[in-house]
């Protein structure tokens, strides 16, 4: 899908040209917004109550740096959903302490305790060390349940693009290991199709990810596995059997080269009898609502975003076996 000017928003375009000058399609180019964004670690967000824990990782490595955020008035003892927040970077990129703004804004609309893992990037080591830091994370959340002070019966799992695939792998994980139910899931605009053959992948040259883009990424955090050694927890766009995972909220923007996949993705779950809510944002490009929040169709597709997580709140609950 080629992108030309005209078929992007109006106020997503000043943004989208700027961008295609910082965010080039290049290692190097990875390497060096990883470091800016590592100059984030250890910010707190003002109004709440942030902390940090290291967690063992499932598989031995090092241990995984937990960001955790909660209103200041949440009391261990009332316990309150607990949400995982996995952030996105192309699975190359970020740190939790980037996404303050978004944890604020989910505590505000429903009282929870969000824990988000900084899950080791594909610069440092490839597949399967991001999922398997992102599925321990969620096994320590609900072991330590208590004393985070949240339900164990409402852990939600969310995340954008790479975070969005992580969500859905962590789905898949969970349901397949059967040793967390999971009350929900949102998957925003999820990478989770390493075969870069849809139509809205193909020759997409739309600003933030592009094709190429997305070929490096893909590239980087499979680090050489290629046909059936992919595994459906890697890219869960390879599943066959989409029954029994959490319902669902999701939305992509229509220039956004993972809209395809999207569309597979909620279209698989529905016919496997998932309840799934999902909207496609007409001419906006990959990460817009984050990029340029102020535009009407960011109000929009957060509106969207912040509506389903408080639905998921007041009537979704997995209890644990």
């Amino acid at each position: 899908m080629r992108v030309t000017k005209d078929m992007i928003d109006p106020e997503l375009r000043r943004a989208g040209s700027i961008s295609r000058f910082i965010m080039r399609p290049t290692k190097r180019t990875f390497r060096v917004l990883h470091w800016l964004m590592s100059r984030s670690i250890g910010t707190d967000v003002e109004g709440l109550r942030c902390g940090e824990r290291r967690i063992p990782s499932l598989d031995g490595r090092a241990d995984i740096r937990v960001r955790i955020y909660e209103s200041l008035s949440h009391d261990a003892d009332a316990r309150v959903p607990g949400v995982l927040f996995l952030h996105g970077g192309g699975y190359a990129m970020g740190r939790p302490d980037m996404q303050g703004e978004a944890y604020k804004a989910l505590i505000e609309k429903r009282e929870c305790v969000v824990v988000a893992p900084d899950y080791t990037k594909t610069l440092e080591e490839p597949y399967p060390a991001a999922a398997n830091d992102c599925y321990g994370t969620l096994v320590w959340m609900k072991e330590n349940a208590a004393e985070l002070g949240i339900r164990d019966d409402q852990l939600i799992v969310m995340g954008q693009s790479a975070g969005g695939g992580l969500t859905a792998a962590v789905s898949l994980m969970a349901r397949d290991r059967g040793e967390v139910q999971i009350a929900y899931q949102l998957p925003l605009y999820p990478m989770i199709d390493d075969r870069n053959n849809s139509g809205s992948a193909k020759d997409n040259n739309a600003p933030i990810w592009s094709e190429k883009h997305n070929r490096l990424g893909w590239d980087l955090y499979l680090g050489g596995l290629s046909g059936d050694d992919i595994s459906k927890y890697a890219a869960p766009a390879r599943e066959t059997d989409y029954a029994n995972l959490p319902p669902t909220a999701t939305f992509v923007g229509g220039l956004d080269p993972f809209r395809d996949e999207t569309m597979a993705y909620v279209e698989n779950l529905r016919a496997a009898g998932v309840p799934v809510e999902f909207r496609i944002f007409e001419g906006a490009y990959h990460g817009f609502e984050g990029i340029v929040s102020g535009a009407k169709v960011s109000r929009d597709a957060n509106a969207f975003f912040y509506e389903h997580f408080a639905k998921a709140v007041d009537s979704h609950f997995a209890t644990q076996a």
